[in-house]
């Protein structure tokens, strides 16, 4: 009994070890399922979408988190709590929502919505379906998610999308409408893109043309290729520009490539056209190089730096004036090098703080003002002029013009104008310098004090009207005083010099003047003639005096002529008498006596004749004028004058030729004229010697020259040769008044001709007569 009560005793143990057993098993699942549950549940709570069951009937479950989402304050029951006041679902949208419920449990179709609770700005997206077997075939599990964010960020996609779209747009109509080439190239670095301006630069039919054909707009492989900027540009990274000459339009020209790398890739391209700018830099570089060759010509030292203020130009004047050698300036020196050069050549300013007169000259470089100017004064007395000009690319440009000469002709200028108002003021004339507004602007001391001016009247610099009115009173004709401002007016204005005289009140007589400067003004002069006018007027009542004697004189000379010619003619008379036999035969002697009176009368009567002439003068002689060949008359003259010639010996020459012409003259006068000329040469002449006369003429005048080979007269006798009453010659040791010579020229100028005599003593003498047509 205790082996059976042991056995069952250890099978209740045993039993109730393995119950134990089981029961711990089924304890530690039961933790283990509440541990998966717990975590399930907290997984479902803080998962995006949260679920919500329809029954069937239309009872709900709801968690509070999805009604919280629905903006309801607790859970509805039933589907109708959904569209509760305050909160929940628009009815319409409730409506919708239950019609896609029904048609789950219907169909089994599940479904997607988007409702929005009222007064709420969240989306919510309802996704429904049916609930899993456990939970019943009929039962509809709803999943709830708060998509507003999502929504938020697809509208803002959207919106972005849209602005993309629109920009990619713009940006291919901006390219396809671009009057340059452009291009893409795809990975592989073929043409994949083209726009219009492509197209028409390499003559195609469209873009797709272009690109299936695969035409570069430039020509050429290798490095010069169009594909090496482009595989430059996708290796390093970056931009490559290129200028490369390319035939557009049948024309050669420059382009300018770029090619820019792109993220996937491929390389975009763009070409411009730089053939201007190619020819706009050409000229610019030969108008550089015709400009600097200019300014080699200049005398002024021209020196140009750059922004980073080395020296990139200089001419030929600034290296003699600074004494800078070619092979250093060829380094480019920088500003400052420049500055201390000049010093060591000794062609700067001295100055104790050279290193800040030197930052100060720096300065220039950074100056806001365009341009700076100062002076240089140099040892040795040398004056330079720099201007300093900021040019637009940051350089600067100095000119340096030595003045030197200028500064000595300026003080040697000062010294005139001292030395002229020294001598202005010591003048006996009165002078005045008016402007051309007719302004006084310079006087002297002589000019004050002839018409008692005050200073304050002079400093105020009066007009040429004023200055009349003050002079007025002290003129013995007082409106006389207009003819000064006239005169002023008329050097001024019309450039013209006028003069007179005018006469003072108290008696003075002054001689004026305006006369034209070279710089517009008008010099106003006034000189005392009082004295000469006295010694004028003496000279005029002398000359009237003497005058009248003359004419006493011509008179007197004139009446004692004709009063001579009765008894010369009773002595002529009785002389013919005598030689015709009337008082019987007359022995040798007597005859000879008688012929010997003959002759004188006939001189004295000659004589008396030309005494006549010469009292009437040119001007009061008739002349009976007509037309007459100079030839004949000259003939005539010549004949007459044969006999006297054959008489001496003399040989007689007669040249006329046919250019003599005709004259409008009085045939007498001319031939008395000739007669005298005639009668002078052949008593001049040694006998032997030789006279000649000689006639032409041209449109204008008749010209008649008699010549000798006599002893010829000096200058001092023939400067009076044809003075009227001169002192008697003396010719071959015999003295005689030769009137023939004055009659001749008075004959001559009555005619409007003129007269004149050449000799030179041992050569013989020439008379020169011209008489008009």
């Amino acid at each position: 009994m205790l082996i059976a009560a042991g056995v069952v005793l250890l099978l209740l143990i045993a039993a109730a070890v393995l119950v134990l057993s089981r029961g711990l098993a089924a304890l530690s699942a039961a933790s283990a399922q509440t541990d998966r549950l717990v975590l399930a549940e907290g997984l479902l709570a803080g998962a995006p979408m949260q679920p919500m069951l329809v029954r069937p009937d239309h009872r709900m479950e709801m968690p509070p988190r999805v009604a919280d989402l629905f903006g309801l304050v607790q859970p509805p029951t039933a589907f109708d709590g959904l569209s509760a006041a305050g909160g929940g679902l628009d009815p319409r949208d409730a409506e919708h929502l239950l019609a896609d419920v029904i048609a789950v449990q219907r169909s089994g179709k599940p479904f997607v919505r988007q409702v929005r609770p009222r007064g709420a700005a969240r989306t919510l997206t309802l996704r429904g379906a049916r609930a899993p077997a456990v939970a019943g075939s009929a039962d509809v599990v709803i999943w709830v998610h708060d998509a507003s964010e999502a929504q938020a960020e697809a509208e803002r996609l959207a919106v972005e999308q849209t602005q993309v779209r629109e920009a990619f747009n713009a940006l291919t109509g901006l390219i396809e409408a671009a009057p340059l080439p452009m291009w893409y190239r795809g990975p592989d670095l073929r043409v994949s893109m083209v726009n219009t301006a492509y197209v028409q630069a390499v003559e195609g039919a469209d873009a797709a043309d272009v690109v299936a054909r695969g035409v570069e707009l430039i020509e050429g492989s290798g490095q010069g290729g169009p594909l090496a900027g482009a595989t430059a540009a996708r290796e390093t990274g970056r931009p490559e520009v290129r200028v490369l000459p390319a035939t557009i339009g049948g024309a050669r020209r420059s382009m300018q490539l770029y090619d820019v790398p792109l993220p996937g890739g491929g390389v975009a391209g763009f070409a411009i056209d730089v053939e201007e700018l190619e020819e706009a830099r050409a000229r610019e570089q030969r108008f550089a190089n015709a400009q600097r060759a200019m300014l080699d010509r200049l005398s002024a030292g021209v020196a140009q730096f750059g922004s980073d203020r080395a020296l990139l130009f200089c001419n030929q004047p600034f290296r003699r004036m600074f004494a800078m050698r070619g092979e250093w300036l060829a380094d480019r020196p920088e500003f400052d090098r420049v500055l201390e050069r000049m010093r060591e050549a000794n062609r700067l300013p001295e100055v104790r703080d050279f290193p800040g007169w030197k930052a100060e000259r720096r300065d220039w470089f950074t100056r806001t003002d365009a341009a700076t100017e100062e002076t240089w004064h140099l040892p040795g007395g040398v004056h330079i002029r720099v201007l300093a000009q900021l040019l637009p690319d940051g350089g600067l440009l100095l000119i340096f013009e030595d003045r030197t000469e200028e500064v000595q002709l300026a003080s040697a200028r000062d010294t005139l104008l001292r030395v002229r108002t020294a001598t202005f003021d010591n003048l006996f004339e009165a002078l005045g310098v008016f402007a051309a507004d007719g302004r006084l602007q310079l006087w002297n001391h002589r000019f004050r004090a002839l018409w008692d001016f005050e200073e304050d009247f002079l400093n105020s610099h009066p007009r040429v009207d004023a200055v009349a009115d003050k002079i007025a009173p002290k003129l013995r004709t007082p409106n006389r005083a207009t003819l000064v401002s006239e005169l002023v007016r008329s050097a001024t204005a019309d450039r013209q010099q006028r003069n007179g005289r005018v006469a003072l009140a108290d008696g003075r007589h002054f001689a004026f003047a305006a006369v034209p400067l070279p710089d517009g003004n008008a010099l106003f002069t006034m000189l005392d003639i009082s004295d000469s006018r006295r010694a004028e007027q003496a000279l005029r009542d002398r000359a009237a005096a003497l005058e009248a004697a003359n004419q006493v004189k011509t008179a007197f000379v004139a009446n004692m002529s004709y009063e001579l010619r009765t008894p010369l003619t009773s002595i002529s008379g009785f002389a013919e008498m005598l030689q015709a036999g009337y008082a019987g035969a007359l022995p040798d002697q007597a005859e000879q006596y008688v012929t010997a009176i003959l002759d004188s009368v006939s001189r004295l009567g000659m004589l008396i004749d030309e005494v006549l002439d010469l009292t009437q003068g040119e001007r009061d002689m008739p002349l009976r004028r007509e037309v007459m060949e100079l030839a004949d008359v000259a003939r005539t003259a010549a004949a007459g004058m044969e006999g006297a010639a054959a008489d001496r010996g003399i040989d007689f020459a007669v040249t006329i030729d046919a250019s003599a012409g005709q004259l409008s003259a009085d045939p007498r006068r001319i031939r008395e004229a000739v007669e005298h000329l005639l009668r002078h040469a052949i008593n001049a002449a040694a006998p032997g010697g030789r006279v000649l006369l000689h006639v032409d003429g041209d449109d204008e005048h008749a010209r008649i020259i008699v010549s000798d080979d006599g002893e010829g007269i000096d200058e001092q006798a023939a400067r009076h040769a044809f003075d009227r009453f001169a002192q008697p010659t003396t010719t071959r040791g015999v003295r005689a008044l030769d009137l023939g010579l004055p009659l001749a020229k008075q004959f001559v100028e009555a005619h409007g001709g003129s007269i004149s005599l050449v000799s030179e003593v041992g050569m013989g003498t020439l008379v020169k007569a011209e008489l008009p047509r």
